[in-house]
Parts: structure tokens; C-alpha cells; sequence
């Protein structure tokens, strides 16, 4: 079994209230579990406008599975042109 996770920093160029953060970031993290097997939240930066914190963690049997979805998963954040991901630190466990 092999665990990876990857969390993203992200900023929200066009977000100008937490209500505007929170709807890009809930059509993006919805779109995540939807498409891919993974599991994803919001771990930092809640209450500012512009930046956030993502968490994103796969569980499979073997390591090229894991890595191919936590990649599918953050193409599919760099896919939406309202948020822009600057640093991303992946783990293995």
C-alpha cells in the first residue's frame, strides 16, 4: 500500500470576499472528487481571499498508480484559469 499526498498553495487572483473564495474553491475540490479516487480539502489559508491551502491524499497498491492520480488531480487544478497553484510539496508514505 503506498499513501501520497500533495498539498498546493494557491492564490485566487479575482476572488474579492471569502464568499467568491469558497465558490471557486468548492466547483474545484467537487470536480476533484468526482473525476479522480482521491481525497481533498482545504488545509490553510481559510480566512483570506486570495490564497489557500490544498490537501490532496491517494491511497493505491503501487506507487505509479498513486503518483498518475495525485498528477491527474493537479493538472486538473492547473486546468481552471481563477486559481493559480505556486507551491506544491509531494509526500510518500
Amino acid at each position: 500500500m503506498i499513501i501520497g499526498s500533495a498539498v498546493c498553495e494557491c492564490l485566487i487572483y479575482d476572488a474579492h470576499s471569502l464568499k467568491e473564495k469558497r465558490a471557486v474553491l468548492q466547483r474545484i475540490l467537487t470536480r476533484l472528487k468526482q473525476k479522480y479516487n482521491v481525497s481533498v480539502s482545504e488545509v490553510g489559508f481559510q480566512d483570506m481571499w486570495q490564497r489557500t491551502k490544498i490537501a490532496i491524499v491517494v491511497v493505491t497498491s503501487t506507487r505509479v498508480t498513486t503518483e498518475h492520480e495525485l498528477q491527474n488531480a493537479l493538472k486538473l487544478i492547473d486546468s481552471f484559469p481563477e486559481i493559480e497553484r505556486t507551491i506544491t510539496e509531494i509526500e510518500w508514505l
